[in-house]
C-alpha cells in the first residue's frame, strides 16, 4: 500500500509512481499491507531535511526514513525539480529519473544500502531490473 503526498506543485505524479511501486513490492515480495509514504517536496524543503538529518546543506534528490512502526516501510521524500535537473544532466527523461528515485527510496526503506561497492552493485542491479520490468529504460 502507498500514500502519495504532493507538497511541491500541481502535477499528478501518481500514474508514474503507482505502477513502479507495485512492481517493486511484487519483485521484492513485500506484503502490500506495509505502507510506504511518498512525499514530493520543493528543493528548499529537501535542502532543509538534508541539513537537519544528514548535516549536508544542499538539495538532494531523495531521502528515505525507515519506519518506526511495524505496519509501515517508511517515508520517501523526493524533490521533483531536482529530479528534472538530474534527468537533463544524465540525458534521459524526467519519467525515468523520478521512477529511479522511487525505486531507490523504496529499496532503502526495505533495508538496502549502497555504502560499499558490493552493496551498491546489488542495489543498483535490483533498481534496473524493477525499472526494466515496468519498461522504463535509460
Amino acid at each position: 500500500m502507498m500514500n502519495i503526498v504532493n507538497q511541491c506543485d500541481q502535477e499528478n505524479y501518481e500514474p508514474l509512481i503507482k505502477p513502479v511501486l507495485k512492481k517493486a513490492y511484487k519483485r521484492m515480495k513485500i506484503d502490500k499491507k506495509q505502507i510506504v509514504n511518498i512525499v514530493l517536496v520543493t528543493n528548499e524543503y529537501m535542502r532543509e531535511l538534508n541539513r537537519t538529518y544528514r548535516n549536508k546543506d544542499e538539495v538532494t534528490d531523495v531521502l528515505t526514513f525507515t519506519a518506526t512502526i511495524e505496519e509501515e516501510l517508511g517515508d520517501i521524500f523526493i524533490a521533483p525539480r531536482k529530479a528534472l535537473e538530474q534527468a537533463r544532466g544524465h540525458g534521459h527523461t524526467f519519467k525515468r529519473e523520478l521512477a529511479f528515485l522511487v525505486v531507490h527510496g523504496f529499496l532503502h526503506a526495505i533495508g538496502y544500502d549502497h555504502d560499499t561497492e558490493e552493496k551498491e552493485l546489488v542495489m543498483f542491479n535490483l533498481q534496473e531490473k524493477i525499472l526494466d520490468e515496468v519498461k522504463i529504460f535509460r
